[in-house]
């Protein structure tokens, strides 16, 4: 019994030592806890932009309106204009984005529905983070951009019972990304 508790005793000092390099350094920052929902910014723009973290959602999803899919050098993209804010007044940012792929979403009332998905970066929790968003009228929804697993798998851990534990700003350092 005493081998085993040596042993179990060590282990631990070993993660002590060992853990705060795995996850204190900033170059390798570790998952943040985050609520269910949080403000983020898309970078070079001020515009806060509330979030609702849902991981029952694969792919993330931005309010966006007036969605047209072009080609640029035989490539497929998507010219859309992303809405920041919409009270008091209608507030939009134009982008034109590579599309990455179309994702088939089934509604729940209604028949399926064939959305762009396109690459971009947003300030969650002080860093930049490039994920992927599915294009989609949130008009009718309260929360303008849905964060999923394949973006949260990599940042965050949700807390179910909080809301707005995390900074919409990101760091000085990525400020030129």
């Amino acid at each position: 019994m005493k081998i085993k508790t040596l042993h179990h005793v060590w282990m631990l000092a070993l993660i002590c030592v060992l853990a705060p390099q795995a996850y204190g350094d900033s170059r390798t920052p570790g998952k943040v806890i985050a609520g269910w929902v949080e403000k983020v910014r898309v970078p070079g723009n001020d515009h806060v932009i509330k979030a609702k973290l849902d991981t029952g959602a694969k792919t993330s999803s931005i309010h966006a309106i007036n969605v047209e899919s072009f080609k640029k050098d035989d490539e497929p993209w998507v010219r859309f204009d992303l809405v920041l804010d919409k009270k008091p007044k209608l507030i939009t940012q134009t982008m034109e984005l590579p599309r990455h792929r179309v994702v088939l979403i089934k509604d729940h009332d209604d028949a399926a529905d064939r959305r762009p998905v396109v690459m971009m970066d947003i300030c969650f929790d002080g860093r930049v983070h490039s994920t992927q968003f599915s294009l989609a009228d949130r008009g009718r929804f309260v929360y303008p951009m849905l964060l999923g697993r394949r973006f949260l798998k990599e940042v965050a851990v949700v807390d179910a019972d909080a809301t707005f534990l995390t900074q919409a700003a990101c760091g000085e350092e990525n400020q030129d990304r």
